[in-house]
């Protein structure tokens, strides 16, 4: 029989609105769930693949393939998180969600990025 579900979830108080990671261990894979703003959603989904880096150094990359909701740019966020943590952790991992703000300015995306590198470590 394979392990058992396992979960963690790391909140982060941005300095205008919550960003939540929540990441569940499924057997040898991982799903993660990333929501945060005034409308959380879901604006993509991502799989991430571990791989043997493609610079032959030995270290362990990922390949990933990505489905989008017309319109949304959540990518950026659930796409690094799944790369890392699949070449991380050695294990296929899924990410969605999504973090919506009306009239964000581009130092509010910049904090969320950095949020969500941040956030990556902990997970």
């Amino acid at each position: 029989m394979g392990r058992t579900i396992e979960e963690k979830v790391i909140e982060k108080e941005l300095s205008f609105a919550k960003l939540t990671v929540k990441i569940s261990r499924i057997g040898e894979d991982y799903e993660i769930i990333l929501q945060g703003g005034e409308k959380p959603h879901i604006g993509c989904v991502v799989l991430a693949v571990p791989r043997p880096s493609l610079e032959e150094n030995g270290k362990r990359s990922s390949t990933s393939s990505v489905l989008n909701v017309t319109g949304h740019k959540d990518e950026v966020l659930c796409r690094y998180l799944a790369e890392q943590a699949a070449a991380k952790e050695n294990a296929v991992t899924v990410c969605c969600g999504g973090f919506h703000m009306d009239h964000i300015t581009k130092e509010q995306i910049k904090e969320v990025k950095q949020a969500v590198k941040e956030m990556v470590h902990l997970l």
